[in-house]
């Protein structure tokens, strides 16, 4: 079965916590802190795998969950850092941030790593917090919780060559002329159901990998059809051959169906019409009058060669101007950066460290990501560290924002579900 999108769910492993110990041995008096630091979460990293052709496998596996740092010990002893998660996906597999709309990242190569989700930090235990002044600390931090995305993964074939046309223009014929996949091909009235690859190997030894893509119809780049499903896979090729049907012998009729095609394709990307392009008129061993022909190449701006896809008629000459035209065709990916094989996308944090709202109840409420940051790695079972939680968010802003609201001594505000006496 073709699955070319899927939908699931990630979630990173979390942080450690770190532990409040003290050595208690013998002949060690003062013996001081020796709370470790809990591991790291274990990140959950996706690795291009050529083997793969569809997201099948994601269809059964909607949530993906990697393993928790271990927490500290005493004696100074670290927690152990969780496993990552190694999850193969096909190439031309592009992974969307499903929530933010946003582009994690592009795999375009076999075992390329991409970093999806991270682990969270692991918490520091209280031998971190030993200074000259304070010997002894009982303070330690939680460990942080692992990133969680809803993601979408969307597989865009990585042919060099897209074949685009009407629906029984012969696509599937000559695909299986040219190469050795095995397309389901019959007098039926209409399309492919599924996207099609062939290695196609040129006369003179070059080689490229060509897509038969399911049939558009007009309106296919606003959902009708099959083809807006599969207009994506059209995004990576580098030439396109649009296959007209001359055994039809009504010059307008097949004009008409190229002028069709070339606007759904300016629809869904307007950029896909400044790909070189190959007009490949099939079915000529059919074709009742050559005038059809003449008047057809006066309407079409673009190089245009006369093919039988089932008699296998200048076949070879169409991929020799395939093989030229890729010559000076860049592969299409979207803009990234490699880091050590990560592929890394950078996009603006978010400016507000923390947002108060006044709740129906007349609460103010206080929410936000650096304030959730340091809120997750706090243990509020020890009074000092609630103490230290509330100088943190005192140095952000948050109690002179408050003031500026009205808030006064002894009100309560409410933190992630958490209820706050203000103090000044």
């Amino acid at each position: 079965m073709f699955i070319d999108d899927v939908i699931i769910k990630v979630k990173a492993g979390n942080g450690g916590n770190g532990v409040v110990a003290f050595r208690h041995e013998k002949y060690v008096p003062l013996g001081g802190p020796s709370g470790g630091d809990g591991g790291n979460g274990g990140s959950i990293i996706f690795v291009g795998d050529e083997g793969l052709t569809t997201l099948l496998d994601f269809r059964y596996q909607k949530k993906i969950i990697s393993e928790n740092g271990q927490s500290g010990m005493s004696k100074n002893m670290f927690g152990r850092n969780g496993e990552n998660t190694y999850i193969r996906v096909p190439i031309g597999s592009v992974i969307y941030d499903y929530e933010k709309n946003r582009i994690i990242g592009d795999i375009t190569k076999n075992k390329q790593e991409l970093l999806i989700v991270s682990g969270g930090k692991g918490g520091k235990g209280n031998a971190r917090f030993a200074t000259s002044r304070v010997t002894a600390p009982e303070i330690c931090e939680r460990g942080e919780p692992g990133e969680e995305k809803l993601i979408k993964i969307e597989l865009k074939l990585l042919a060099d060559v897209g074949l685009v046309g009407f629906p029984n223009v012969g696509k599937s014929t000559l695909i299986s002329a040219l190469s050795k996949a095995k397309a389901k091909i019959a007098d039926y009235p209409f399309t492919t159901l599924v996207p099609n690859l062939g290695v196609v190997q040129v006369p003179d030894g070059r080689s490229f990998v060509m897509a038969d893509l399911p049939g558009l119809i007009e309106g296919a780049s606003s959902g009708l059809g099959l083809g807006h499903k599969f207009l994506k896979h059209i995004e990576r090729t580098r030439v396109i051959v649009h296959l007209l049907d001359a055994s039809k012998n009504d010059e307008n009729e097949i004009l008409s169906n190229y002028l069709i095609i070339n606007k759904e394709l300016e629809k869904f990307n307007p950029k896909l019409l400044e790909r070189p392009m190959v007009v490949a008129l099939n079915k000529i061993d059919i074709l009742n009058n050559r005038e059809v022909v003449e008047r057809i190449k006066k309407g079409i701006d673009k190089p245009i060669i006369e093919i039988s896809a089932y008699t296998k008629e200048n076949l070879d000459k169409l991929l020799y101007i395939i093989a030229d035209l890729l010559v000076n065709s860049p592969i299409t990916t979207f803009e990234d950066k490699t880091i050590d094989n990560f592929v890394e996308y950078k996009f603006e944090k978010d400016e507000k460290k923390f947002i108060i709202k006044k709740e129906s109840d007349g609460v103010y409420n206080i929410e936000g990501i650096e304030l959730k940051k340091i809120f997750d790695q706090t243990d509020f079972s020890k009074e000092t560290n609630a103490k230290i939680f509330a100088r943190k968010i005192r140095s952000m802003g948050v109690d002179d924002e408050l003031r500026k609201l009205g808030v006064q001594n002894g009100d309560i505000v409410r933190i992630f579900g958490y209820e706050f006496e203000f103090m000044e």
